[in-house]
C-alpha cells in the first residue's frame, strides 16, 4: 500500500510500564522498550518513538526524568541540590511547577546527546557561571548541535514546552534551536515539539500560537509537532500564516483528558486545520504530547484512534 500523505507518530513519552518501575533493571528497560514499539507497530503508527524508555528514572515520576537524564552527564553541572539552592531557585522563580533546580551550572563542558531544546533546558537551570541566561542558552545550544551529526534516525525532534509561555524569548529561543537544528544531517527530517506543558493533566503555559508566529517561521525545522486538540478554535487561524516550506504536524489527540477519542472526531480535527491551511499542508498527525501521565490501556487505545481517524478522513 502506498505511503499515505498524511503521517502518524507519537511526539514522545509512554506510560511507563508498572512492572518496570517496581523491579527496573537494564534489560527491563531494553524489554519494556521492545513492547512499546510493538504496540505502536501494531496501532499502525507510521514512525514511532521509544517511548522515552531510555531515560527513565524511577527516582524521578514528576517530570518523568527527563530535565535530570539531559544534565546528568554534563561536565560543569552539580545535580547535588541543598536547601541553600533550592531557596535561591524559588526566589529565581524561571517555573513555578519545580520546586528545586535540576541542578546548577558552576562551569562550561561537554554534554552527550539529548533532544531538548537548549532554552527550555536552561529554564531548568541556576546559573553560577555565566551570569547571563542568554549565554547560558547559547552555549547549551553549541554543547547540544555538536551531538547532532550521525544519529541514526529517521527523524530527530526537538522538544521545547516553555517558550509558548514566554513569547518575549522568542528570538534567543530561535537562535539557540537553531544551532540544534543546523547540525542534524541532511538526510535526517527535522522536527519541533511545542506544547503548552502536560504536568498532572494540566497546562502550564499560558499564550498562543499566534504570538509565535515569527518565531515559528524562524526555525530552520522540516515540520512542527504542535498541540491543537487542547486548544481553543481560534488557534487553528494563526496556522495559516506558517511559511509553507515548513510542513505542519498537528495534535489531534488530547492527552491530557482520558476520553478515547473516535475516529469521527480525529477525522474532524484534520478537517478543520485543513479548511483553514488548505489542503496538503498537514503532513503528520500526533497526540498533543507524550502519553507518559495516562493509563497504558488509554494510551493504547488513543494511539489506535490516531490512526483509524486519520485513515477515516484520507479515506483509506
Amino acid at each position: 500500500m502506498a505511503k499515505p500523505s498524511i503521517l502518524t507518530t507519537t511526539v514522545g513519552s509512554y506510560p511507563v510500564p508498572d512492572w518496570l518501575a517496581a523491579l527496573p533493571s537494564e534489560q527491563a528497560v531494553i524489554d519494556a522498550t521492545r513492547v512499546v514499539f510493538d504496540i505502536q507497530h501494531q496501532a499502525g503508527i507510521d514512525l514511532p518513538t521509544d517511548g522515552e524508555l531510555y531515560r527513565f528514572d524511577v527516582n524521578h515520576p514528576d517530570t518523568n526524568g527527563m530535565i535530570e537524564y539531559f544534565i546528568r552527564p554534563m561536565s560543569g553541572i552539580n545535580g547535588q541540590v541543598g536547601r541553600s539552592i533550592t531557596e535561591e531557585f524559588s526566589r529565581h522563580h524561571p517555573m513555578g511547577f519545580r520546586r528545586k533546580p535540576a541542578g546548577v551550572v558552576t562551569g562550561a563542558g561537554d554534554f552527550k546527546f539529548t533532544v531538548t531544546s537548549p532554552y527550555m533546558l536552561a529554564r531548568t537551570l541556576l546559573d553560577h557561571h555565566y551570569g547571563s541566561f542568554d549565554k547560558l542558552t547559547m552555549a547549551l545550544g553549541h554543547v547540544l548541535a555538536a551531538q547532532m551529526p550521525g544519529l541514526p534516525a529517521a527523524c530527530v525532534q526537538v522538544d521545547e514546552a516553555n517558550i509558548p509561555g514566554n513569547p518575549k524569548d522568542a528570538p534567543l529561543a530561535a537562535a539557540s534551536m537553531n544551532l540544534v537544528l543546523d547540525a542534524i544531517d541532511n538526510k535526517t527530517e527535522r522536527a519541533v515539539h511545542f506544547c503548552f506543558g502536560n504536568y498532572g493533566g494540566q497546562t502550564i503555559q499560558k499564550g498562543n500560537w499566534k504570538a509565535l508566529l515569527d518565531f515559528l517561521n524562524a526555525l530552520h525545522t522540516d515540520h512542527l509537532v504542535l498541540e491543537l486538540a487542547h486548544r481553543p478554535a481560534s488557534d487553528l487561524d494563526a496556522l495559516k500564516h506558517i511559511d509553507k516550506k515548513i510542513a505542519l504536524g498537528v495534535g489531534v489527540i488530547d492527552i491530557k483528558v482520558n476520553h478515547i477519542e473516535t475516529a469521527d472526531e480525529v477525522a474532524a480535527r484534520i478537517e478543520a486545520v485543513e479548511k483553514k491551511v488548505g489542503p496538503g499542508r498537514v503532513k503528520w498527525v500526533h497526540p498533543d504530547c507524550g502519553f507518559w501521565m495516562l493509563k497504558r490501556s488509554i494510551a493504547d487505545r488513543k494511539m489506535e484512534a490516531l490512526v483509524l481517524g486519520r485513515d477515516k478522513y484520507l479515506g483509506r
